[in-house]
């Protein structure tokens, strides 16, 4: 269990230093065309693992990792994205640091998750850190208006999103390979994510980008939806969805400090003030959840 905790901690890193590459990458390509371009990557990248080192599904695991994929890849990210275009990216960070309560909520209502008191008050905790730097960041960035508003709304709902794939996922976790989830589910949402972003890419100019954006793309692609997805679904099959998406709650920290020098976004007293709220939630919510009875 001690492994899987450890690739959740560099999941969380990765999925941290993304915001603000994500931030760069969209402010150079419009971002559903960016979106678009780098799940493209990381789907040929986890298939390709995925067929070579795993035996494949069967057609109808794979026709279901696809369709579950539509919503956890396909709706999630178009939210995300459009969301995070349109607000701070350690603002982002904090929302999706909600997913856990989310996560605890629909996996309580489907009978998968159950939480012990210590839990329980790690969650309410790590939602008051949140609250906390939202409302700090909110009255610090008064004058964004109401695109940051609506980017903010558009990126909790695809936390919700995302709450839903992952409890509706579990289930699946426990007979598939981590790598043909991650692949057959990416997979599922970059058929329509392409198909919505056409438009997009064929206005963009790709002999114009830059190395440096193709390697934000290739950071994004191959390793926050590569990488860190195969520690997310083992996490999830051995510890349960819950408590891996508390290692999640890492992020807004992570994602606060690399946006500091490379987005210029100064972190305020209450942002740092809210993130070890955060952090102690985390803690809490480690040390209270039940083992599950497939742990290794």
């Amino acid at each position: 269990m001690h492994l899987t905790e450890a690739g959740l901690v560099l999941m969380a890193i990765i999925w941290g230093l993304n915001f603000a590459v994500l931030k760069y990458g969209t402010n150079v390509l419009e971002p559903i065309a960016y979106n678009a371009t780098r799940m493209v990557v990381g789907t040929i990248v986890l298939l390709a693992i995925a067929l070579a080192v795993a035996r494949r599904p069967s057609w109808e695991e794979i026709r279901r990792l696809m369709l579950l994929g539509v919503l956890g890849h396909g709706v999630y990210q178009a939210l995300f994205i459009t969301g995070l275009a349109r607000t701070r990216a350690g603002t982002a960070a904090l929302v999706v640091a909600a997913s856990p309560a989310v996560i605890a909520i629909v996996g309580r209502a489907y009978g998968v998750e159950r939480l012990e008191r210590r839990a329980v008050l790690g969650i309410i905790l790590s939602f008051v850190g949140i609250a906390i730097v939202v409302l700090g960041s909110s009255r610090d960035d008064a004058a964004a208006g109401r695109a940051a508003i609506v980017g903010d709304a558009l990126i909790l709902c695809s936390v919700i999103a995302w709450a839903f794939y992952t409890t509706l996922l579990k289930p699946l976790t426990h007979t598939i390979e981590g790598v043909h989830i991650a692949g057959w589910t990416l997979l599922g949402g970059t058929i329509p994510m392409v198909a919505v972003a056409t438009p997009a890419l064929f206005r963009t100019e790709w002999s114009a980008v830059t190395p440096l954006t193709w390697g934000a793309v290739a950071y994004s692609g191959i390793g926050a939806i590569g990488l860190a997805y195969l520690f997310w679904y083992r996490g999830v099959r051995v510890i349960g969805s819950t408590r891996t998406s508390m290692f999640a709650q890492m992020q807004p920290m992570i994602a606060l400090l690399a946006a500091w020098p490379l987005l210029g976004e100064r972190p305020t007293s209450w942002q740092l003030g809210g993130s070890a709220a955060v952090l102690g939630g985390l803690f809490l919510t480690r040390t209270g959840a039940p083992e599950p009875a497939h742990g290794e």
